[in-house]
């Protein structure tokens, strides 16, 4: 398996039980996983955590009065606006800043 990101990648995460799952160890202890450096957050610290800006964004923007006819649209919606999301790097980068995390 090949990476598309070279060097050290940082990962700030929220100690989610799910985090924690058996899978995520055994991927940190691969080669790959070696590249990876956590930072966890406190306990509930939303105010800290740049996906709380990156979902307000998604339901408040790119998605803000979006009527669905049932779950697999809302799905397909979902998908649509992250996709849509990941071309807009300065959103997710002012919700970084918007934690006080430097660039």
């Amino acid at each position: 398996m090949s990476s598309k990101i070279s060097g050290q990648i940082l990962i700030i995460w929220d100690g989610s039980p799910i985090h924690r799952a058996e899978e995520i160890k055994a991927f940190l202890r691969t080669k790959m996983g070696k590249r990876v450096h956590l930072e966890q957050l406190p306990g509930y610290a939303p105010d800290l955590n740049p996906d709380e800006g990156v979902w307000r964004y998604l339901k408040q923007v790119e998605m803000g009065n979006l009527c669905c006819r049932d779950l697999d649209h809302l799905t397909q919606e979902l998908i649509r606006a992250r996709e849509w999301l990941r071309h807009k790097r300065q959103i997710i980068e002012a919700c970084s800043r918007q934690c006080g995390y430097l660039l």
